[in-house]
């Protein structure tokens, strides 16, 4: 049978609230015709005609079959892998999942949202969908399914308050995890070059890309083909290595006064540039797409890639014993560390058919033993969930033990970023991509190009 409820007790008040409504006539001789309309936000009048408070809402797949329409992201085989555990666990719900590349679903989600809404979508941006109506209220099922005693920190870049800016708000996403980018190594290709152990500063890395260069190897296969500008990945933590997190998350949570075109980002961005320059990227890394930067690295053909920890799982068994990972390192060795750190995260459509049974499906990936099984060996990063929730066991000499080891220094050092193309909806396809094809290309100064996507910004915020 599929789940009705978690294993709590409601209160009285939330189950009498599960309770249809009688569609008989009122004292005095009043029909259901004559009743109050219900609020905007669906809430039920109050008898004297103000509003009640908002109607409670049950997290459940109901009684008999159904069927999830889920939207995506290519290239996360984390998230199907749930769907997957789901419906063995609970056979009545089976799941209908399309996937796109991030940067189509960028563009797509307004129109998939309006137009043929799904009941769970990865998200790549939830300011504008959140303001457009086009995203569920979570706060009713974090209410009841206990979201609410999470560590805050989890859930505060998924807020949206009602001028748009992140960190804030109403809860209108959900994580399944906290997904952290850094640099994965081919340990067979370091030890070629005198990389015994992980550069400890920005000029151990380029010593070891230049030894690499000077080998015949590649330093970096990195993607930035098509419609995804990769480079973002490595550009966003160098932005890190000079200067503060929290001026970039500002700048993604579209703070009042917050400018991406600063002196420490151009010192950034003029370093990535001098990589480009310097030959460490592969000759053809605008026409990479993710899945030949991958199958490279796979295959040896690469030192380096900038990628995230959802792929350590994969690495560990394609490439056994033979990928290191280390987070981007600080200008001065022992310097606090920050990363792109950000949930994988998914909305269920304000217009969903089944949005308890798709915010119960997430909770079961914080809470099930199972799914946070999954989480760690697929996804190769920390679940969402309570502070104290089970966390399974990792080979100590396996790179998903040390994405985790990164993940927890990056707590530490309080250098979590969301990705800098989760600033607005557009942001990524229309600014970030084409300007960093056009570095790799020379047809673009580092200072033209920070403003030329702060100038994009600026439009699309102030058009809101």
């Amino acid at each position: 049978m599929p789940p009705r409820t978690r294993p709590t007790v409601l209160p009285a008040l939330l189950l009498a609230g599960l309770l249809p409504l009688a569609a008989c006539a009122a004292p005095g001789g009043s029909t259901e015709a004559d009743a109050p309309e219900p609020a905007a936000d669906g809430s039920e009048p109050a008898a004297d005609g103000s509003e009640a408070a908002a109607p409670a809402v049950d997290a459940t797949c109901g009684d008999g079959p159904v069927t999830m329409q889920a939207y995506f992201e290519t290239g996360f085989p984390v998230a199907t892998a749930l769907t997957d555990a789901f419906t063995e666990e609970y056979p009545d719900v089976t799941w209908e999942v399309r996937e796109d590349q991030f940067a189509v679903i960028t563009q797509n989600a307004p129109r998939v949202l309006a137009d043929d809404p799904p009941d769970l979508m990865r998200l790549p941006q939830v300011s504008e969908l959140a303001a457009d109506g086009l995203l569920l209220d979570l706060d009713p099922y974090a209410a009841e399914l206990g979201w609410d005693t999470w560590p805050e920190s989890q859930l505060e870049q998924l807020r949206v308050d009602d001028e748009g800016r992140r960190g804030e708000g109403p809860l209108y996403a959900m994580g399944i995890n906290a997904s952290m980018t850094g640099v994965f190594y081919n340990k067979e290709l370091a030890e070629q070059v005198g990389m015994t152990e992980p550069p400890a500063t920005l000029a151990e890395l380029d010593e070891v890309m230049q030894a690499a260069v000077d080998a015949g190897i590649t330093p970096m296969a990195q993607f930035n083909g098509g419609a995804t500008g990769g480079l973002a990945f490595p550009l966003q933590n160098l932005m890190a290595s000079y200067g503060d997190p929290g001026e970039i998350n500002s700048w993604i949570f579209q703070q009042d006064g917050a400018s991406i075109d600063t002196p420490a980002n151009l010192e950034a961005v003029q370093h990535l540039q001098g990589w480009i320059e310097a030959g460490y990227f592969a000759d053809d890394v605008n026409s990479l797409d993710y899945s030949m930067m991958m199958s490279r690295f796979i295959e040896g053909d690469s030192l380096f890639i900038h990628n995230g920890d959802w792929e350590s799982g994969n690495l560990d068994t394609q490439m056994p014993g033979n990928v290191g990972f280390f987070l981007m390192p600080p200008l001065e060795e022992g310097g606090p560390q920050a990363a792109m750190s950000a949930p994988l995260t998914f909305g269920i459509s304000a217009n969903a058919e089944n949005p308890g049974c798709a915010a119960f499906f997430l909770d079961w990936t914080a809470t099930s033993e199972t799914a946070r099984d999954i989480l760690v060996e697929v996804g190769g990063s920390r679940p969402m969930g309570p502070a104290d929730a089970y966390m399974p066991e990792v080979d100590a000499e396996s790179v998903t033990s040390q994405t985790l080891a990164a993940g927890a220094t990056i707590a530490e050092d309080d250098g979590a970023m969301d990705f800098i193309a989760n600033a607005t909806g557009s942001i990524y396809a229309q600014s970030w991509t084409p300007q960093l094809q056009q570095l790799v290309a020379g047809g673009v100064e580092p200072a033209d190009l920070l403003a030329t996507v702060q100038a994009d910004y600026e439009a699309e915020v102030s058009g809101r």
